[in-house]
């Protein structure tokens, strides 16, 4: 590289060309001019507009946990779960009819939200059997509830305090202490014993109430959402960034690390200041949220298993479309050295999944649950809901409880609706067929293919999707990958 520019006599000529800016240089936003160095207004300003596009662009991928956060507390308030004593739960299952991200049909979900900021200290006392954990405002892992918790499955009564709270800690609670003041809480039941029988221990012994009102706790309110329609999911478009913005004015300042915060002050958000981009800057970040919602598709659907999601896939030896929703079952998403940040991991999770403890990313032969997902067909083809398609898995699942296929929409993550209002297939499902060996084949497709009416689960023409396999009580040949699921094929 060498400038086009007249050296001046007695200069010194034997400037490495690598330090130097000729006046014209091409790249990917267009040729860059500069007068000896210093770029002119028109490059500068060509400059800025991609310096902020890709501020935005990481903004929103660094940002999807507490938007997503975000998203469950306010769709939870839409069915009027405004206070801490009002909780969500889904007393007749998930269904399709909400929109939560990969949720199951297949447990009890029970939903608390607490606003420390407004209520302080909180009690919830947890009734036994539940299993689940305290989440922040971003998304982070804070305690388990249940067996990995410090109740040990038997139930117990948990303090959560604000961030910062330095009064007196009563004796006799599990103390948990977030770094935010919104904090969700998610607890799933087991129906092994039936479903209303879960429901009733719930609704007899689970209790939440500020600290300051343990003399006298308001009732609960349980608020079904089983069969309802409203959302939980954060936003792909300009308006992310608006949601965004009232987590980081409501939260404490040192919610995020120094770099972060000033990541988000580059666009506009900053706490105690309001958040009012101009019309160059809404411009900008319109288009950097397209791009930012491109790459995170990206990630799920094609995730680059030779570079940063090394350790998503369950069977790296086939290359298989399944894979894990933790990278390296990893829920705090620090690589394999535990200090260093995989971003694209973090994405990988956030985008399609919710719900961060590592009680979830460990498997015990059967205990708990364990899954895989496949986002596109053994051709690595996205799934098409106009087509139709099978799966064919091994003799004798090896889940101790029960295993289920459930399908999800594309588009919101979320249980795809069809004429089938809890989208799943299992060891459950009334009807189901085996093979002569012992082995299943299911069907995804608009309509089923005849005799195997039970061992199908509907697509819709015109809509993507991709499907959850979950183990519940997986056993070793799951845990050793001895037995494994076939791929999605295409038929026809």
């Amino acid at each position: 590289m060498s400038s086009s520019r007249n050296i001046p006599t007695g200069y010194n000529t034997e400037i490495p060309a690598e330090i130097m800016t000729p006046d014209t240089v091409e790249s990917s936003i267009g040729p860059l001019k500069f007068f000896d160095g210093a770029p002119l207004s028109e490059t500068a300003q060509k400059a800025y507009d991609f310096l902020d596009t890709m501020r935005g662009v990481d903004a929103f991928l660094k940002g999807i946990p507490g938007a997503s956060l975000q998203g469950l507390i306010k769709g939870a308030r839409s069915q009027g779960a405004l206070e801490c004593h009002q909780v969500l739960i889904f007393d007749n299952l998930m269904d399709s009819n909400s929109l939560y991200l990969t949720g199951n049909t297949s447990t009890l979900y029970v939903l608390p939200n607490l606003d420390l900021k407004r209520d302080g200290p909180t009690v919830l006392e947890a009734p036994a059997g539940m299993l689940g954990a305290f989440n922040d405002a971003w998304f982070r892992y804070v305690q388990d509830i249940g067996p990995a918790g410090p109740d040990k499955g038997q139930g117990g009564n948990y303090l959560v305090l604000p961030p910062g709270y330095d009064g007196d800690v009563p004796e006799g609670y599990f103390v948990v202490r977030p770094r935010t003041c919104d904090v969700w809480v998610f607890m799933r039941a087991s129906i092994a014993k039936g479903l209303e029988a879960a429901a009733k221990n719930v609704k007899d012994n689970l209790r939440i109430y500020p600290l300051a009102k343990k003399g006298d706790p308001p009732k609960m309110e349980f608020i079904s959402g089983s069969g309802k329609e409203f959302n939980t999911i954060h936003a792909n478009d300009y308006t992310f960034y608006e949601h965004l913005d009232k987590v980081i004015q409501k939260e404490p300042l040192d919610m995020l690390d120094p770099e972060t915060r000033g990541l988000f002050a580059s666009i506009g958000m900053e706490k105690g200041n309001p958040f009012a981009p101009d019309d160059r800057m809404k411009k900008i970040l319109t288009d950097a949220v397209a791009i930012a919602n491109a790459t995170a598709r990206s990630i799920v659907w094609y995730p680059r298993v030779d570079q940063t999601m090394k350790g998503i896939e369950i069977y790296p030896d086939t290359h298989s479309a399944w894979q894990m929703g933790w990278v390296d079952k990893n829920v705090f998403f620090t690589g394999k050295d535990g200090k260093t940040m995989n971003a694209d991991a973090r994405v990988m999770f956030h985008y399609p999944y919710t719900a961060v403890t590592p009680a979830m990313a460990v498997s015990n032969p059967g205990l708990g649950s364990d899954y895989g997902i496949a986002y596109v067909d053994s051709e690595k083809q996205p799934l098409d809901g106009s087509k139709a398609y099978k799966l064919h898995l091994p003799p004798n699942p090896p889940a101790k409880d029960f295993w289920a296929l459930t399908v999800y929409d594309n588009q919101t993550r979320s249980m795809l609706q069809t004429s089938q209002p809890k989208p799943t297939v299992g060891s459950q499902t009334e009807g189901i067929q085996l093979n002569d060996d012992g082995s299943y084949d299911i069907y995804f497709a608009p309509k089923p293919p005849k005799g195997y009416e039970n061992n199908w689960i509907a697509t819709v023409p015109g809509k993507g999707w991709f499907v959850a396999l979950r183990m519940y009580g997986p056993l070793e040949a799951w845990i050793d990958k001895t037995w494994r699921p076939g791929e999605i094929e295409l038929l026809g």
